[in-house]
């Protein structure tokens, strides 16, 4: 039987939803919170409009802005993503650790295999693809202020470790789990409004609730038209490298339309089939990827640059993590703020979709498996890729570079054209750039799949069942956007949507930070009252087996 709190809880959730959910459109195969979905489009539809009539406006404006607030606000976003991964660790080692999401008799929806491969796939997959080459090979030729060694190298690749490493996985792991907790644990609807219920209660429900929500519907469309149009350009250089095909906005515009509606038939099956099978074909090809290129590269210099490299990070870490540069303050802002805005920037989305999946898990196996594993792995990925790169790059007298630095989409193919494979060189060159451009299209399709749920689940009042037709449109509109940039300024269009989306990342951090209150304080609750239930479960197996005895 139900105690008395799950009994207020589930009347609390009850009014929740109807009030909510009674505000929401529901015709024509939509059900929408209307203000939402209504500003989050007009503010798009505004975007585009300006950037049309004059791009060069448009980005000066938002580079300005970008501007203020890396070099201003940088202390906001150092001080608080740190605050986040240390706060990640107080709740797996502390006996809130053993709080379980979605209560005590949860059991989890996804094999850890799958499980693993959702939150990578959608967390880092194009963006490893797109930088694991160029960004090691450019720290190893520019030496960065941070992670010093004798051994540039090292330090190149230490530096590399710090921007894809716990960081951004402690700001996703955060927002994941708040998310979770407040939707599984609290029964409240699964959108970012509601982990702030504790602490705003009903106002939740209206306007605040709302500007809420439009930030992160805005954050996640804005964030996936730009990685989906940087994708696109790199599955570009793929298929010129192999079939000679022509590099233009024509051609990307294309390939965009045609993989978004691959996406839309990943979306319409669903995402125990379409999200999971991608997810899982992802990772899977993209071990045999790292493998090959470990057994055709350098392998001894990639495991020694690895483990030097990883000691240096670890070794390092606090004294680069809480590091506000004043001498560096442009390298900083141009490459650490610029990652930490960008990674809070797009936490609303990876937060989302981690948070869907991850029912059944405790705290502490959450917390763990998400900080720990992703970054790993990115680790041992960019160890292999950039290795390589900065091996070769060496070998050629610095050719590589000058190539990747007039053209970073093709930094990956240019890099196996470089490998001095012993045998059928030719053969395993295009077979490894076919490999490789499958993965980026099948990373790109993922991740408008995810984003497509995320957003729906935003604009829905935090529904999980959703009419179909809704998510086809979100799906869709990622698509839209991204063509839209493109064919209005290409890569300066993408480059002006991505300055924008790191606008958002100042309020989010303060957005998140006070989240935080707000999550322990309900974590708290959960491990007394799981406790309780774990403590009356145990008497009564006592007592059985005594009255065995």
């Amino acid at each position: 039987m139900k105690d008395t709190i799950d009994i207020q809880q589930d009347e609390l959730t009850k009014k929740l939803e109807e009030k909510l959910y009674s505000r929401n459109f529901n015709k024509f195969g939509f059900d929408l919170n209307p203000v939402v979905s209504i500003v989050s489009g007009v503010f798009i539809l505004i975007f585009s409009l300006y950037a049309l009539l004059d791009l060069d406006r448009a980005t000066d404006m938002f580079e300005n802005i970008k501007e203020i607030i890396i070099t201003q606000c940088d202390w906001v976003f150092i001080l608080s993503s740190n605050f986040f991964i240390i706060v990640c660790l107080f709740l797996a080692f502390s006996k809130l650790g053993n709080v379980r999401i979605g209560g005590i008799e949860s059991e989890s929806e996804f094999s850890n295999f799958a499980w693993y491969s959702m939150l990578i796939s959608a967390g880092m997959g194009i963006g490893l693809m797109f930088w694991a080459v160029g960004e090691p090979l450019y720290h190893a030729e520019i030496a960065p202020p941070i992670f010093a060694s004798t051994n540039p190298t090292y330090s190149a690749m230490a530096t590399t470790f710090f921007h894809w490493g716990f960081h951004p996985w402690g700001i996703y792991t955060l927002i994941s789990l708040a998310l979770a907790f407040f939707a599984y644990n609290k029964k409240l609807p699964l959108s970012l409004r509601s982990v702030f219920y504790p602490l705003l209660g009903d106002k939740v429900l209206g306007i605040l609730g709302d500007i809420i929500d439009i930030l992160a519907v805005l954050a996640c469309l804005f964030g996936l038209a730009t990685s989906l149009g940087l994708g696109v350009q790199q599955i570009n250089s793929g298929l010129n490298y192999l079939f000679g095909l022509e590099i233009s906005i024509l051609v990307q515009v294309i390939m965009i339309t045609i993989i978004t509606l691959i996406a839309t038939l990943s979306v319409v099956s669903g995402l125990d089939k379409g999200v999971k099978f991608l997810s899982t074909l992802n990772i899977k090809l993209a071990a045999v990827f790292m493998l090959a290129i470990f057994i055709l590269g350098p392998t001894l210099y990639i495991i020694r640059l690895f483990c030097n490299s990883l000691g240096l990070y670890l070794n390092d870490f606090i004294l680069s993590a809480f590091r506000v540069s004043v001498k560096d303050q442009a390298w900083q802002g141009s490459w650490s703020v610029f990652y930490l805005a960008w990674w809070i920037s797009w936490s609303p989305f990876v937060g989302m979709f981690i948070a869907r999946i991850s029912k059944g898990r405790t705290i502490r196996e959450f917390v763990l498996a998400v900080l720990l594993v992703p970054s790993l792995l990115s680790f041992i990925w960019l160890s292999i890729f950039g290795g390589t790169a900065i091996y070769l790059n060496e070998a050629s007298g610095g050719s590589l570079f000058d190539v990747v630095q007039d053209n970073l989409p093709i930094a990956l193919f240019e890099m196996i054209n470089y490998l001095n494979i012993p045998f059928l060189a030719g053969t395993l060159r295009i077979l490894l750039s076919i490999l490789g451009t499958i993965l980026v299209i099948s990373f790109f399709v993922t991740s408008s799949d995810s984003g497509s749920l995320v957003v729906d689940n935003i604009t829905s009042g935090g529904r999980l069942d959703s009419p179909m037709t809704q998510r086809v449109f979100w799906a869709c509109m990622e698509g839209f956007i991204a063509a839209i940039l493109l064919l209005i300024g290409g890569e300066k269009g993408l480059s002006t949507l991505q300055t924008a989306v790191i606008t958002t990342g100042l309020p989010f951090s303060i957005i998140l930070t006070i989240m935080t209150v707000s999550l322990i304080e309900g974590i708290k609750t959960s491990h007394v009252k799981q406790k309780k239930i774990r403590d009356i479960n145990h008497h009564k197996k006592m007592m059985n087996y005594f009255k065995r005895k």
